[in-house]
């Protein structure tokens, strides 16, 4: 029989439990609707103290008795003697237990887990009043049994589970620790690092009785050499974080082991076919993969992460992860893996490419998948690249690069390609074709466009475009004639790429083509040339079910229409083009149009619905790293808060526009700064530009999106000269611009040489952002 009534073996908790408060609530829940409940997770994630608090907090609804059992160190066989044991049963348990309500908590199933699946199946089939708690890192798999997952703690800031559990044990490590505001965001960085894992984070907290935060961050990459304090009372799997995983490890079946160590290779997440390519081989066939996977995610050690471009993604967590590369690497086959890790990225790279050949008509589904499956990739794409870069072999890494030009050059990512093409490039590497060499320096000056690095940008151009002639490579040398064209103003490139687009019949060629011959239009303010140049691009990509270019058809048509002071249909573009890109990470081409209706509202009055625009574009452009876009988006944000009244924010957001931007002021500054004058003065609006210009990018996100205003500097500021005014001289030549006459006709005028009148246009030109004569005459009417 039951060693008496109201039995119970539960000890006492040892410390504070902190934490989980939401997830103990829910779990009352479903104690109360289901009677076999299993809590699954990796070792260390805090299973058992979960189940301990969830027990006590059930207990007085088991009047019969509560009864933990430990079966970590049981060996096959051991399972029912050692629960009749505990229980003080003599009997058959389930005659002995009959109708009784009584909790059985079994912790750590795992050693003994299809003897546990029988017991409880046999104990629930014929003891209506009998209850199983269970631990494990893999589902039982009984009738009626609720899985439920434990999660890592939340680690997203200072008052997120794992950060309070950190501070809980430091103190009692430590006593008097607390968080300072120079050791808080270390202390959450050190949780992030550590996964939110409970065992990781107490072995952590205990350090800080010899270490500082400080250095406890500096030395996780050797985490399980740090690690290695836990309390000599704690079971032996728990002293240490190896230990942890290291008894998870061993309970691994000779493949899966193999697959887990092998997942090592990917940096980030990755999808069945990527695994299925990289880590099927000797021992481990790839029609096995997928069963074994399923078996790793059953035992907790494989994450499921959601899904991307419609498949299902898996990671490990990173102290698994970093256990796993131990192995890995002792394992003799991590070359082999990081090889075949790269030829898989490139793999994917080249069907995307394929996709787009000319003569090919993807449905755009299929290349927004594609899209979709490759940004989400690109910490993978990354890591292939510095691999390549470290034994010396770039070529299939440039092949990567250059497969996914598009996404690189238009989705705004904050992984740095440009740095690691320059790697990639500069290895002495003679089995590289001089197409490909092409080709990749070209999307390097195409990156450094992107960034505002126009003179290395062509540099990078030209060198591209002698390697891909000397290759007889007419694509790359489209491409590289259609950057010159963007970067020097020689329309005649465009026309001898529109020459070879044309006779390759490459669509997209032709339409990036036509949409640098519109900007050229659009700047210079030819409208009728730059819309059909537009229309152009629009047709060809809607042929093409090209999404991407309408998108960049919609935004330039938008462009003309708000030129042309027709708003209604700006909007309508613009919005077009943002429906075309929302179910992609184009975020460049996302931000245009955002910003584009926040501007036509602003054009409008409607200050409300510019802001609620100008703010999403900011925003988005900060998290994808996008400085000129940031830059600027704090012009537009400048503009904004003139029409709203707020001139002192106006003029710490021109300047640190210009600032970001690195470049010199124009008219749209000049036309903040104006009415700023006139209500703050010369003086005051000097010190507010010297200012902004010195304020960081946070700093100004902060003065835009929060009206955050930057500290008073410790020492006086000079007022700043604001440098986008004219001159006395430069003004009044401005003025005689507007009223039609040319350069000699001025040098007349004022009895100067024409050379010297010529000079002056220029640098009315360069100070305001102009380049024609008649933008000058529009912006002098304008602001008198």
């Amino acid at each position: 029989m039951l060693r008496s009534s109201e039995f119970s073996n539960l000890p006492a908790e040892p410390n504070t439990f902190v934490g989980r408060e939401a997830d103990v609530d829910e779990l009352l829940h479903l104690m109360r609707v289901s009677r076999a409940v299993t809590l699954c997770g990796a070792g260390g994630i805090g299973k058992t103290r979960l189940a301990l608090r969830l027990a006590t907090r059930v207990e007085p609804d088991h009047p019969d008795g509560v009864c933990l059992v430990e079966l970590a160190d049981l060996e096959k066989g051991e399972l029912r003697g050692h629960v009749s044991s505990t229980l003080g049963i003599a009997g058959e348990l389930a005659e002995t237990i009959g109708g009784r309500r009584v909790l059985l908590l079994l912790d750590n199933c795992e050693p003994v887990i299809g003897e546990c699946a029988e017991l409880c199946q046999d104990l629930l089939g014929a003891c209506p009043g009998l209850t199983v708690l269970a631990t494990s890192r893999e589902p039982l798999r009984v009738p009626g049994e609720t899985v439920w997952r434990v999660p890592p703690l939340s680690v997203d800031g200072v008052e997120s589970e794992a950060v309070r559990l950190f501070v809980a044990r430091a103190g009692a490590a430590r006593p008097g620790f607390e968080l300072t505001d120079e050791t808080w965001p270390l202390v959450v960085e050190l949780c992030q690092a550590l996964d939110g894992l409970p065992l990781a984070i107490e072995l952590a907290a205990a350090m800080v009785r010899v270490l500082s935060v400080g250095q406890l961050v500096e030395r996780l990459d050797d985490r399980f050499r740090l690690l290695a304090g836990g309390a000599r009372t704690a079971p032996a799997r728990h002293r240490t974080l190896r230990a942890a995983v290291d008894w998870s490890y061993r309970l691994l079946s000779p493949q899966e082991r193999l697959l887990l160590r092998r997942t090592a290779a990917f940096r980030s997440f990755w999808t069945l076919d990527l695994a299925e390519g990289v880590c099927s081989g000797p021992g481990l066939p790839e029609e096995e993969v997928l069963p074994r996977l399923c078996d790793l995610v059953d035992k907790s050690l494989v994450a499921v992460d959601g899904e991307i471009a419609g498949q299902a993604r898996y990671r490990l967590l990173e102290t698994v992860r970093e256990y796993a590369l131990e192995q890995l690497a002792d394992s003799g086959e991590e070359a082999e893996l990081r090889r075949r890790h790269l030829k898989a990225l490139a793999g994917l790279a080249a069907g995307f490419r394929r996709g787009l050949a000319p003569g090919v008509r993807t449905p755009w589904p299929v290349v927004e998948r594609f899209i979709n499956l490759l940004d989400g990739l690109k910490v993978e794409v990354g890591s292939a690249c510095d691999w390549a870069i470290a034994i010396g072999l770039p070529e299939t890494a440039l092949s990567l690069l250059t497969d996914t030009r598009f996404l690189l050059i238009g989705s705004g990512s904050k992984l740095d390609m440009a740095e690691r093409l320059d790697r990639l490039l500069a290895l002495d590497a003679p089995q590289v074709r001089p197409g490909l060499r092409g080709q990749a320096t070209i999307l390097r000056g195409e990156l450094a466009a992107a960034a505002g690095d126009l003179k290395p940008a062509l540099r990078w151009a030209r060198a591209g475009l002698e390697l891909c002639r000397t290759a007889d490579d007419p694509h790359g040398e489209a491409v590289a004639l259609i950057l010159l064209a963007r970067l020097t103003g020689e329309q005649d490139n465009l026309d001898r790429a529109l020459e070879l687009a044309g006779r390759s019949g490459d669509l997209i060629l032709e339409s990036q083509a036509q949409g640098a011959k519109a900007g050229f239009g659009l700047y210079q303010g030819r409208l009728r040339e730059a819309r059909r140049a537009f229309e152009k691009v629009l047709s060809i990509s809607e042929e093409l079910d090209n999404h991407y270019g309408q998108t960049i058809g919609h935004i330039g048509l938008a462009q003309v229409a708000r030129r042309s002071g027709d708003p209604a249909t700006a909007r309508r573009h613009y919005e077009s083009g943002l429906r075309l890109m929302r179910g992609v990470d184009a975020r460049q081409q996302i931000v245009r149009c955002l910003a584009g209706l926040g501007s036509v509202a602003l054009d409008q009055g409607d200050l409300a619905e510019a802001r609620a625009r100008f703010t999403e574009a900011l925003v988005l452009s900060r998290d994808a790293g996008l400085r000129a876009g940031i830059a600027r988006r704090l012009e537009a944000w400048a503009s904004l808060v003139t029409a709203e009244g707020d001139h002192r924010r106006a003029v710490l957001l021109a300047a640190a526009a210009v600032a970001l931007r690195g470049r010199q002021p124009d008219a749209r500054t000049e036309d903040v700064l104006r009415p700023a004058r006139d209500r703050l003065g010369e003086a005051v609006v000097g010190v507010l530009w010297a200012e902004g210009r010195s304020m960081t990018a946070d700093q100004a996100m902060a003065c835009a999106l929060d009206g955050a205003l930057p500290d008073p500097p410790a020492e006086p500021v000079v007022p700043a000269s604001q440098e986008s005014r004219l001159t006395a001289r430069e003004r009044e030549i401005a003025d005689l611009v507007s009223r039609g006459l040319s350069n000699r006709a001025i040098a007349d005028e004022l009895v100067i040489s024409p050379a010297t009148a010529a000079r002056h246009v220029a640098n009315i030109l360069a100070k305001l952002g102009f380049s024609t004569r008649t933008q000058i005459a529009a912006w002098v009417i304008g602001s008198r």
